[in-house]
């Protein structure tokens, strides 16, 4: 029964997307990374090590040597995402040996562009599996466990394993080899960063002015996302403020700015990075998240205003 309801559970999608982000990944590898005798991170780089000393095949060490890794993962992060990562790795084993026949079919003479885009297609395989819930095994369940117990970036987690294959490729190769292997992993790992919070960035804006009612309703009414109000105190005056909070998308930056600006151009305001948004507000239409006190008018004048300078700007 738990099997059936778990199997009831899956969806298609997902581990499409997810073996679509293992070929590209074992792809940039054979294409780019084994070819100039770079390595690359966690497990897999440990399997080529042992592909370029005795010819072993990287998917089936690759599979090989996650054992212990899935034990691990099975006992900290769960059964469901167990279940994934050993999906996500025997895809991503499979994928390595099947695209084995890319090696050496786009030969790239320089170890620099080979390691810049070895990386970066990489990093956008990896980043495709862990935005789908997935994981390629390997280093990838450290950075899964890092990332759930300590709010780590994956990415980088997995960078700083990483820098240990580094010490060995320069050991048994040479030390060039080891220095690409580290601009290699290193774009792969920012890379991954990218995909996972590039499509989901969010900003974080604190406002502070004399007119903060104006304009928080400017930005509940043109914009429509919800505002919070925090009272603050100037150390300097002693007089109260009403500093605005408001979290936006990329793409509502500019509104905001104009709004404030037309509404006070003595505006202070402060745009913060926003790695994790949790909560309503994000998953819905905008405007179906803000709900109008009853008593909430919005000033006709300053609305005008608004609307002038944004149809001026464009920006309607």
């Amino acid at each position: 029964m738990k099997l059936t309801s778990i199997l009831l559970q899956w969806n298609p999608l997902k581990y499409l997307g997810i073996m679509a982000g293992c070929l590209v990944a074992a792809s940039s590898i054979n294409l780019f990374v084994v070819p100039s005798s770079l390595l690359t991170g966690g497990v897999t780089g440990i399997a080529i090590i042992f592909y370029f000393l005795a010819g072993l095949p990287i998917g089936i060490q690759t599979l090989v040597y996650n054992v212990p890794l899935l034990i691990a993962s099975y006992k900290l992060l769960g059964k469901k995402y167990t279940l994934d990562v050993v999906i996500g790795t025997v895809m991503f084993s499979f994928a390595l040996d099947v695209t084995k026949f890319m090696n050496g079919v786009l030969p790239v003479e320089d170890m620099m562009l080979a390691s810049i885009y070895g990386g970066i297609f990489n990093g956008i395989g990896y980043g495709i599996v862990f935005r789908m819930n997935g994981s390629t095994g390997g280093f990838d369940i450290l950075g899964a466990i890092f990332k759930k117990y300590y709010s780590m970036d994956i990415g980088s987690v997995i960078f700083g394993f990483n820098c240990l294959i580094v010490v060995v490729a320069g050991a048994l190769f040479s030390v060039n080899s080891a220095m690409f292997t580290l601009i290699c992993m290193y774009v792969t790992s920012q890379m991954t960063n990218k995909i996972i919070d590039g499509f989901n960035q969010r900003k974080a804006i604190l406002i502070i002015s004399n007119y903060a009612k104006d304009i928080a309703d400017g930005i509940i009414a043109d914009i429509g996302r919800g505002v919070t109000f925090i009272n603050g105190e100037g150390a300097y005056t002693g007089d109260p403020k009403k500093i605005i909070m408001v979290v936006v998308s990329m793409t509502q930056i500019a509104k905001i700015k104009i709004i404030a600006n037309t509404v006070d151009k003595n505006a202070f305001m402060l745009i913060l990075s926003a790695s994790e948004v949790m909560g309503r507000g994000f998953t819905r239409t905008a405007r179906q998240n803000v709900r109008y006190r009853s008593d909430q008018k919005i000033n006709p004048e300053v609305e005008q205003r608004i609307q002038d300078a944004l149809a001026k700007r464009g920006d309607d």
